[in-house]
């Protein structure tokens, strides 16, 4: 292809359509809205965005990470991640013939690091919140479709939080992944990777008490059970049908059930993910071994386990109480 004849938002827009068929759509609109930030730019140098593709030069990055300035750390690294798969995209399909590993070195040098941030969560709130879990399968009921959508949530919750299961995993989690003997499942997760996921008792327990509740349903589709989702969704839409929750609805439970139990000024401060997060810390305060710690949480890099360890570490706080507060 001649790249002379391809203008600057003809290129974005056969990238973005490429990263489309890879990627998931959240992923997409990331790179889209990186790339709409980058024609703002040019916009504002008066570049005009129908002019060749050919003109993008090295010099873009130094120009695009000066232009960044004015957003996050984060953001910035987010959106330069962005220009540089643009530009390893045009340089891959001949539309340009920048020399990629000076690109890096510019990116490399000009880019601001993001601060790692520590994660905050609500401990006692989130212990709370399974408190209040495990009383959902008591909570009377109007009919057999709420007693099942409370099993759900309450083997849902419990599952969240003794697994460290990040939340597209357990949404995806089927019958056949799990071994019920050995309370043990192998998913895909993360990156792809194969991973072996362990189970306590009462997440175990929740889940077959549900699917219990749930047998009629599940023996009355043609689906085998092995291939049947965990959570399934209880709706209207859904009909007979035994289909998988998605991560919307994933969020929702959490949300719902946060509001239910600690108000709706709580809601947003506790996430699918404030339980992986509750996960990780809880086996740091149990062990103190930042290694099995950063095992079940499928770290691939210790440096991220190790952000847990100021959650974990009572000592430090008892010390400090008993030298301030006197």
């Amino acid at each position: 292809m001649d790249a002379s004849q391809v203008s600057i938002i003809q290129s974005i827009k056969m990238f973005i359509d490429n990263v489309s068929l890879s990627r998931s759509e959240n992923t997409a609109r990331t790179y889209s809205n990186g790339l709409d930030v980058f024609l703002e730019m040019l916009d504002e140098n008066q570049i005009d965005k129908e002019s060749s593709v050919s003109v993008i030069t090295e010099e873009f990055v130094s120009d695009f990470s000066k232009y960044l300035k004015s957003y996050s750390p984060t953001t910035e690294s987010l959106y330069i991640n962005v220009f540089k798969n643009y530009l390893e995209f045009l340089a891959a399909e001949n539309l340009s013939d920048l020399n990629m590993h000076r690109v890096k070195l510019l990116i490399a040098q000009r880019s601001r690091k993001p601060g790692i941030r520590i994660p905050q969560f609500p401990i006692e709130s989130i212990e709370k919140v399974l408190a209040y879990a495990e009383t959902l399968p008591d909570k009377p009921v109007e009919n057999d479709v709420q007693r099942l959508i409370n099993l759900r949530d309450s083997a849902f919750l419990l599952t969240l939080a003794d697994t460290g299961l990040r939340i597209h995993e357990i949404c995806g989690l089927r019958r056949g992944d799990i071994d019920w003997f050995r309370n043990k499942a192998v998913i895909i997760g993360k990156g792809n990777k194969q991973a072996v996921i362990r189970f306590s008792k009462r997440s175990i327990m929740s889940m077959r008490n549900y699917l219990n509740e749930r047998g009629v349903l599940d023996g009355s589709g043609t689906l085998p059970l092995s291939a049947l989702p965990v959570f399934a969704r209880h709706d209207k839409g859904s009909g007979k049908n035994i289909l998988p929750i998605t991560t919307k609805t994933g969020r929702l439970i959490v949300s719902e059930r946060v509001s239910e139990c600690l108000g709706k000024d709580a809601v947003g401060t506790i996430t699918p993910h404030s339980f992986r997060h509750y996960f990780v810390t809880t086996v740091l305060h149990e062990t103190g071994n930042l290694k099995i710690a950063q095992e079940f949480a499928r770290h691939t890099n210790i440096a991220v386990t190790q952000r847990y360890t100021h959650l974990a570490n009572d000592e430090l706080d008892d010390t400090y109480q008993k030298i301030f507060d006197k």
